[in-house]
């Protein structure tokens, strides 16, 4: 594991792609503050910027580096859930441009899996995470699943967790808006 997190580490700091083992399925990722690898992303994936992103954080104080404000009903989700969650927060800052919604929102999972909390840790900024897909088609459960188009198209495949054949889930996904609305996206 350490190899590869070394190596992730050095394609993601000089604006590379990597394919790699999220806490639910398997991810294509960027460093979020890159607006040129997130384009790049988009172009791999043939998917319109007018569809966002989400990315991983490693930390709660990661969260208030990239969002204005953080509704109150956030922090209970995020430490009562033992499930992978993604929170749509609206209002995101510090990040690409072209990862926000039209709205200024962003999905956000703070992970828990050793894997990607490492790799967040060490690279101390966000990564990108959308499934390891083209645009339309299904999401990977597992490495076995992904196109070799896509393989092909990023500068680094991790190989922690490829020979893991249990069938991955996306996380649920939850939109917070301020004073205290919500809207269930997935479960």
């Amino acid at each position: 594991m350490q190899d590869d997190i070394k190596k992730a580490l050095a394609v993601l700091r000089v604006g590379g792609i990597i394919l790699y083992p999220t806490d639910t399925i398997w991810g294509l990722g960027c460093d979020a503050e890159n607006e040129e690898a997130v384009k790049r992303i988009y172009e791999i994936k043939k998917r319109t910027d007018s569809k966002s992103m989400l990315v991983l954080v490693d930390s709660p104080l990661r969260l208030e580096m990239y969002l204005e404000e953080i509704p109150e009903i956030a922090w209970d989700l995020v430490e009562q859930n033992d499930k992978p969650l993604t929170i749509v927060y609206p209002r995101a800052k510090n990040l690409a441009k072209n990862l926000l919604a039209d709205d200024g929102s962003i999905g956000i999972r703070m992970v828990k899996e050793d894997f990607c909390q490492r790799l967040i840790s060490r690279f101390q900024k966000p990564i990108v995470s959308t499934s390891a897909n083209i645009s339309g088609a299904s999401s990977p459960s597992n490495f076995d699943d992904i196109s070799q188009k896509i393989i092909d198209a990023v500068d680094y495949v991790v190989g922690y967790r490829q020979d893991d054949l249990s069938e991955a889930k996306p996380s649920s996904i939850i939109k917070l808006g301020l004073g205290g609305l919500f809207e269930i996206i997935r479960e």
